[in-house]
């Protein structure tokens, strides 16, 4: 591999490339199942599973969906918070050589009938609290596109509500976990409970799949409106597991605080599946809370913690922050966002931690640079990760540029997807080749500074970042334009104190309609689409510019809100 600047930070234990394993990537847990079968794997709301009992669970429900009819390659739909559940449904589609199509648990209805149709979806499992929502979406579907199968979990089924104490669970999470809800009926499918799919005693199916079959189809959205499927394979997320284990320290003895969501790449890869593959401990999280997330810390002697900027600010802003015990920290880091200095200083002069931040995307199973854990650079991407060769280049020429000079951060490397499901246009469009090798266009715009570091200036696709989630203003505009009164919608970023960003829809409203609120429009948004997606601000404009071509001129809106 060329000597390139940042080798010089490289960290001297590491080789600058991995050989990942060639096995899929349900058998990491399968191994550490029998290496350390009473070790805790999860741990839950006061409930913990060995790993022994976790891998007995995949193979039943591996069992279970086989016998709905789950077939090499089939893919399922995933909704879960985290918990328990979602892991070991994970695990169980790709023991049956399926495809895991995860997805986040805030779409709505309307949103989520594009998950089912797009990877031609039979099956789905998901937690009582969403059923309801992906059962909507499949009745409303032509009977062809339908669901067959719909399997639902209980929190519940994970933990034993009477043995909760105050301190496993925050008292307003009561009307959320600890109800049993009823099943949703499915039209022209059937529901299945989780219990019983669990109780299958049916023998598991014959695994044949591959390191280079497809596992994973995590959506990203785009300009184009609807969301692209990445097609991983478990070759893809395996180098990344093994490569951030070694990259962090990650050893059986570790103990992972997941506080960021599994159904999101960095959830899963980063975290789920480097912990699965080492052996190591995950105290999980079903949503963020501070008070919890220090509890937890201390508890469990949590060693490694993945986040998002917003999530340590947050926990040092508790007033209770100095009575948690945070010393069995040794790793923080994370990405979506920059961690302000402020806030980096404090986590290294109180605690000793230096904020490691990294860089990826959904096309490439996580990371694709990090920072180098003993010489980091704050708001920076990090350096290429292991194995990766990233650049940056002039987008039109496709010549890397000089150092400090702004140009498109493009990615090759073991972990970089093989394209977009059913959609071979835009995949040969995120491609470029240089010297002989395929590299993925990102779509960020960067630069590499003088000892190698690379660092985002710029976007060249749309995107709004809130609080690590990626909005797409197409996205959200096409949905938008569903309101029987709105005419035109353009989706742009305004400036969110803790946020970072949040969405601002400019709405021109049809002529003679009833009268409408700022407020309707928003309530409208939040009831039809992921929470982090809808407009917080919705201002009324009488016209929205637009070019010689009628094209709306956004990125002068956008200009012109980051000047007010």
């Amino acid at each position: 591999m060329q000597t390139r600047p940042h080798h010089t930070f490289w960290p001297r234990r590491l080789p600058r490339a991995l050989h990942a394993a060639r096995t899929p990537l349900w058998d990491n847990l399968a191994v550490n199942a029998r290496r350390f079968p009473g070790k805790a794997a999860l741990i839950f709301m006061g409930r913990t599973l060995s790993y022994a009992q976790l891998w007995a669970a995949v193979e039943r429900l591996s069992a279970g969906l086989h016998a709905l009819g789950v077939r090499p390659g089939d893919r399922v739909l995933l909704a879960m918070q985290n918990c328990p559940q979602l892991v070991i449904a994970h695990f169980a589609i790709l023991r049956a050589d399926a495809v895991v199509v995860p997805v986040n648990p805030m779409n709505r209805a309307e949103e989520l009938k594009h998950f089912i149709v797009d990877p031609d979806a039979q099956v789905a499992i998901a937690t009582a609290d969403l059923a309801v929502e992906i059962a909507k979406a499949s009745d409303a579907l032509p009977q062809a596109q339908q669901l067959r199968h719909l399997v639902v979990t209980q929190f519940t089924d994970a933990f034993d509500a009477a043995a909760l104490s105050e301190q496993d669970m925050p008292a307003a999470w009561a009307p959320w976990l600890l109800p049993r809800r009823e099943l949703p009926t499915l039209a022209g499918g059937t529901v299945h409970a989780w219990s019983e799919c669990v109780a299958c005693e049916g023998a598991p199916p014959v695994a044949s799949a591959d390191a280079d079959a497809l596992a994973l189809l995590p959506y990203t959205s785009g300009t184009t409106g609807q969301p692209k499927g990445c097609m991983l394979s478990h070759a893809n997320a395996m180098h990344n597991a093994m490569a951030i284990n070694a990259w962090g320290n990650v050893t059986p003895q570790s103990i992972h605080l997941v506080a960021v969501p599994m159904f999101h790449i960095t959830g899963m890869v980063g975290v789920m599946h480097t912990a699965m593959q080492v052996g190591a401990t995950a105290v999980l999280m079903p949503r963020w809370d501070r008070e919890l997330a220090g509890r937890l810390i201390a508890t469990h002697q949590v060693t490694h913690w993945a986040n998002i900027p917003t999530m340590v600010i947050d926990l040092l802003a508790s007033p209770n922050v100095a009575r948690f015990d945070l010393s069995s920290l040794v790793a923080i880091g994370g990405g979506g966002a920059a961690m302000p200095q402020a806030v980096a200083q404090r986590l290294f002069e109180q605690y000793g931690l230096r904020y490691v931040e990294a860089y990826g995307l959904t096309e490439t199973a996580a990371p694709s640079h990090y920072n180098p854990p003993d010489a980091p650079k704050l708001q920076c991407l990090g350096i290429p990760f292991m194995s990766t060769d990233a650049r940056v280049i002039d987008p039109d020429t496709g010549r890397e540029v000089a150092p400090g000079a702004q140009g498109e951060i493009v990615i090759h490397g073991p972990q970089v997807f093989a394209g977009y499901w059913k959609r071979p246009a835009d995949t040969e469009a995120a491609f470029v080749e240089i010297d002989g090798k395929r590299f993925f266009r990102s779509g960020d715009t960067g630069h590499v500074d003088g000892e190698g570091y690379f660092f985002v200036t710029d976007r060249l696709k749309r995107m709004i970042n809130a609080s690590g989630f990626k909005v797409w203003p197409a996205e959200v505009e096409a949905l938008m334009f569903r309101h029987p009164a709105i005419q035109e919608a353009c989706v742009i970023a305004t400036r969110d104190a803790y946020r970072g960003e949040s969405v601002k829809a400019l709405v021109v409203l049809k002529p003679a309609q009833a009268p409408v609120s700022a407020q309707d429009i928003i309530d409208w948004c939040a009831a039809n689409m992921a929470a982090y997606k809808a407009p917080r601000v919705v201002q009324f404009v009488d016209a929205l510019p637009k070019s010689g071509s009628g094209k709306v001129m956004w990125r002068a809106l956008q200009e012109a809100e980051a000047a007010a």
